[in-house]
């Protein structure tokens, strides 16, 4: 479904994605994971096609990203950390996201805007939420328009045990529909549950990419954090 080919990417001097060749196949939940600097980011926003590789390429569907940007409709894409005007209400926010990406009047998922409680908040403004109800917000935003991708970074900083549970259960739910689900995440136990394949980045490069059993299996560990570091200290 998306593939990089070769993708080198480099800030000046910096060279943050080094041949960088992966694929991310419809009905996986993959967890991009790796220390601080590593490339992950930058490998996401390639994909997003807010950062230009240098050399290589990506293909969405068969089709290089750099040639076709209606590929982004296809695509929900959760930020680390949500900017929005703080001026606008939640309910402004959501209806302006409406009016930008569901041209073709969709049918759209409102389940986690409940689950959330959102629609009781549409009056008050985002600039002054709390850094919780603003992820709720991103999230929301995310899964609102049925996306065949959702890529979610960091998408449980921030909230609290019950909201984070609510968002585990609604990736799931989207999952075994048979979506595209890229997470990346600090948090190795949160994502236990979720992921059907992991893809460690370390200095700019994939350092590995297995699926989840083949990893327990090979390193005899059921814990995702506890495989990682038997398969790291190697």
């Amino acid at each position: 479904m998306i593939k990089a080919t070769n993708v080198n990417k480099h800030f000046g001097k910096l060279q943050v994605l080094k041949n960088v060749s992966v694929q991310f196949n419809k009905g996986e939940c993959i967890a991009l994971i790796g220390p601080n600097g590593c490339g992950k980011t930058t490998l996401i926003k390639s994909i997003l096609g807010m950062v230009v590789c240098n050399t290589g390429f990506i293909t969405f569907n068969g089709k290089n990203i750099a040639h076709d940007w209606e590929y982004r409709s296809q695509i929900g894409y959760m930020p680390q950390i949500g900017k929005y005007p703080s001026n606008m209400t939640i309910g402004q926010v959501i209806n302006m996201m409406k009016d930008i990406r569901n041209k073709n009047n969709n049918i759209l998922d409102e389940e986690l805007i409940e689950k959330f409680n959102l629609h009781q908040m549409l009056h008050k403004r985002m600039g002054t939420l709390s850094g919780g109800t603003i992820q709720k917000v991103s999230a929301s935003l995310a899964f609102l328009f049925n996306p065949a991708v959702l890529i979610l970074d960091e998408p449980t900083a921030g909230l609290d045990p019950i909201a984070s549970e609510v968002l585990k259960n609604k990736i799931i739910k989207e999952r075994d529909k048979g979506k595209l689900i890229i997470i990346t995440s600090h948090i190795l136990s949160e994502l236990d549950d979720l992921v059907s394949e992991i893809i460690f980045m370390q200095e700019a490069e994939i350092f590995l990419h297995k699926k989840i059993n083949e990893l327990k299996e090979e390193t005899g560990e059921q814990k995702l954090s506890k495989a990682i570091a038997s398969i790291l200290s190697k």
